[in-house]
């Protein structure tokens, strides 16, 4: 069995190894694909640099280089942990998003539990509410999750900022501006996950135990509670690759409307500026968790349903 787990473990990271040289490499292309001098976006704005200062900036770069000994040299670094210096701040990588990287994982972090708390909320209140209860949650569930961030967000800082100022409109200090971004990413991944969710509810609801359960004397609230919600739960588990997509490319667009530090708005920036040592960094880190959390799901898999531990020792 333990031999059979570290086989399996060896070939997920194996995988994410390639995924990360993917995302690297397509990473490196795309912005070497963008239009413009790489050199330019190393000065900067400035129209005061001499043609010797603009020689020197692409000798100390290795832009006169071939691309392909660019791109060598770029994985080289990558591997020895070296992520380069910000061409816009003149900085380590690493530190500048040192300061970035908590206000994007917090939050992530509150959306993605506000959203499953939202989502369990949704489909337990709505169990024993009968099909038209159950079809009208439906369709407010797909109104809610087609609703873009962006479009959400702005409403959000309308009523409840400029209407009725009981949240702060912009920056990220203290619980009360962390409410209104964390809700415009929450809804819509709430709503997705309740759909999921009701849909397996219903299932496990025709399934012989709870026919056993209700058989017992058992109501539906306590049926729902105790043993048809644990099945429910599971798809969210199985989407929790897309949970993690959802919410990095939402907190570009959130951090940016809400204006808040974080990945997000260090990454526009740097797009916007050519910066490709912080661009390389961002993705690779998204990567990064990607990888890790399918890994760590994957491996959860067993504990959540016994049956594939069979399945695993094989």
């Amino acid at each position: 069995m333990i031999a059979a787990v570290l086989r399996h473990v060896g070939r997920r990271l194996a995988a994410g190894v390639l995924v990360l040289w993917g995302a690297a490499t397509l990473t490196f292309v795309a912005l070497h694909l963008v239009p413009g001098d790489q050199a330019d976006a190393i000065l900067g704005p400035s129209l005061t640099a001499t043609p010797q200062l603009r020689a020197q900036v692409i000798a100390d770069y290795g832009l006169d280089r071939p691309v392909v000994v660019q791109y060598l040299d770029y994985l080289g670094s990558l591997l020895t942990g070296d992520l380069g210096r910000s061409y816009q701040r003149d900085m380590p990588v690493e530190r500048l998003l040192a300061d970035q990287v908590l206000p994007t994982m917090q939050l992530a972090v509150s959306a993605a539990l506000a959203g499953l708390a939202l989502a369990m909320i949704a489909v337990v209140v709505t169990a024993a509410s009968g099909r038209v209860g159950r079809t009208a949650a439906t369709v407010l569930d797909l109104v809610v999750a087609s609703v873009p961030n962006f479009w959400l967000g702005l409403v959000l800082l309308t009523l409840f900022s400029f209407r009725f100022p009981i949240f702060p409109s912009i920056g990220a200090s203290g619980g009360l501006g962390l409410v209104l971004p964390t809700l415009t990413l929450a809804l819509p991944l709430g709503a997705t996950l309740a759909q999921v969710m009701r849909q397996e509810l219903e299932r496990a609801d025709r399934a012989p135990f709870a026919l056993s359960v209700r058989a017992r004397g058992a109501g539906e609230l306590r049926l729902v509670l105790a043993h048809t919600l644990r099945h429910a739960i599971t798809p969210a588990v199985t989407l929790s690759a897309w949970i993690v997509g959802s919410l990095i490319g939402g907190t570009v667009l959130v951090e940016n409307i809400f204006a808040r530090p974080g990945i997000g708005r260090l990454l526009v920036g740097a797009v916007v500026s050519k910066d490709i040592p912080v661009v390389t960094t961002v993705v690779l880190l998204s990567a990064v968790t990607f990888v890790l959390i399918n890994t760590v799901v994957d491996l959860l898999y067993p504990v959540i349903d016994p049956r594939l531990r069979a399945e695993r020792a094989r």
